[in-house]
């Protein structure tokens, strides 16, 4: 073992440092399994004190640093690209204190999405964050990728649900701000830099989140419509009676529920009959007499008779709503184990949702024939997933897999800009998207950003070549 791994080892706790490439390879692979890395090692820290000892050790020994939370992510962004060392934030793990009269949680880094869901959920409140990697996600990659989920169109990303920080910096000093206030005026305020930034700034080691009341009545149904255009007066319709009780509306193409019911045990449509495109609908209020269930069926029925909706079902039971979110959240998994999958988060005003599918589609089916167009949608915030579906086969067959992947996400984006959108929603830049960055930023933009960056990491160690 190099000195400088042997030093380092010997300033943290007994198996924190693995050097062996075998046990690394987990590490330095993406969740998807298509970009691979290098490490010189991976360090599991298990405290605050050991993160800045290790960030202070490499800023002084020019060792680069690629932080990683859960790996859960799809541009590549936790994936080690030099020969430097990942910090990896599992073993921190602790839930530090739940406030129910400060509606605030403070934890370490590390705590997995679904472990905060709970702790919210023992004091009767929630946290309203969720998608489908909730097991596995943990809260500072979900802060440092701004994450987003089914939620936002009611309690918006992480960006809006992280009340303080605590951050190492780039040369092991640690910056303090696990504020639970609600309004501080003072300056500045630091820690929307580091949400978002994927670990280029910093590496967040604690948060303190915002919980909300916890929602006692509920109302979910999966709804069968023709085009995407009906699936927004859908949308308009339920805004106008539930605003803000809307907590998710998401738009499938039936190739994504397909898929989805043909990969994942125990997924199924509750529909007898296929449609063109399906809506998942989930409405919450805190009290728990709301009839939530009663007005959506009266919503859902007039609908019906407009021809705005082909067929509904309103979920009878929290089992049969969990059916329902099975289906929704296991869509990621479907697309990996079907095919070779092309993903492209992109965010659009949500006016302009249907005029971009029919756009994506017709570029698809005239570029890329041999590949189906799969759609997931939080239609309620303008971010559609637009996926290139290839057959094993099909894929194995293209003559240039880089430059189709190029040509197509180009094609993608290009719509998205014309339509006033962005070629990012949720996921992040990372590495994957480091040249639509600049291609896509203006140049003021740009430079700012970049002046940023070299404030806060001026020697370019922590996760280097994500973002730029």
């Amino acid at each position: 073992m190099p000195d400088f791994l042997r030093d380092l080892a010997a300033s943290l706790s007994v198996g924190s440092l693995i050097a062996d490439p075998a046990e690394m390879a987990p590490y330095c692979i993406d969740w998807r399994g298509r970009e691979t890395g290098r490490a010189r090692a991976v360090v599991r820290p298990d405290s605050v004190e050991a993160v800045a000892g290790v960030v202070r050790a490499c800023a002084q020994a020019g060792v680069p640093v690629f932080p990683q939370g859960g790996n859960t992510g799809l541009c590549y962004g936790a994936v080690p690209a030099d020969d430097g060392i990942v910090i990896s934030l599992g073993r921190m793990s602790r839930i530090r204190s739940v406030n129910r009269s400060d509606n605030s949680l403070i934890c370490d880094a590390g705590v997995l999405l679904a472990n905060v869901h709970q702790a919210a959920r023992q004091v009767g409140r929630q946290f309203p964050l969720h998608l489908g990697s909730e097991g596995t996600a943990q809260i500072g990659g979900l802060i440092s990728t701004n994450a987003g989920g089914t939620g936002v169109l009611r309690y918006g990303p992480m960006r809006d649900l992280v009340l303080g920080l605590e951050v190492v910096l780039a040369d092991g000093r640690l910056w303090q701000g696990l504020s639970t206030l609600r309004k501080d005026n003072t300056a500045y305020d630091l820690k929307h830099l580091f949400i978002g930034a994927e670990g280029t700034l910093g590496i967040i080691t604690g948060a303190a989140l915002k919980l909300l009341p916890a929602v006692r009545a509920r109302a979910d149904a999966w709804v069968a419509v023709d085009t995407p255009m009906a699936a927004l007066e859908l949308l308009g319709l339920c805004q106008d009676v539930f605003d803000t009780r809307i907590q998710a509306f998401e738009l499938l193409s039936r190739s994504e529920v397909d898929i989805t019911v043909a990969t994942v045990p125990g997924a199924r449509t509750p529909l007898s009959s296929p449609s063109a495109w399906s809506v998942l609908i989930e409405l919450g209020d805190t009290d728990a007499q709301a009839p939530l269930n009663e007005r959506l069926e009266e919503i859902l029925a007039g609908a019906m008779e407009s021809g705005v909706v082909r067929d509904a079902v309103v979920a009878q039971s929290m089992s049969q709503a969990a059916s329902f979110w099975h289906l929704r959240h296991s869509v990621s998994e479907a697309n990996k184990r079907h095919g070779i999958s092309h993903t492209h988060d992109v965010a659009v005003p949500v006016s302009a949702v249907p005029a971009f599918i029919a756009a994506a589609d017709a570029m698809l089916s005239a570029s890329f024939p041999t590949a189906q167009s799969v759609i997931v949608a939080h239609l309620g915030d303008g971010n559609v997933h637009y996926i290139a579906m290839f057959s094993r086969e099909a894929w194995a067959g293209i003559e240039n897999p880089a430059q189709s992947v190029e040509d197509l996400q180009t094609a993608v984006h290009d719509i998205a800009a014309r339509l006033g959108g962005s070629f990012s929603a949720e996921h992040g830049v990372g590495r994957k998207l480091v040249g639509e960055m600049a291609r896509l930023t203006s140049p003021i933009e740009l430079e700012l950003l970049r002046s940023i960056k070299s404030t806060f990491d001026p020697t370019n160690h922590l996760n280097a070549g994500v973002l730029f």
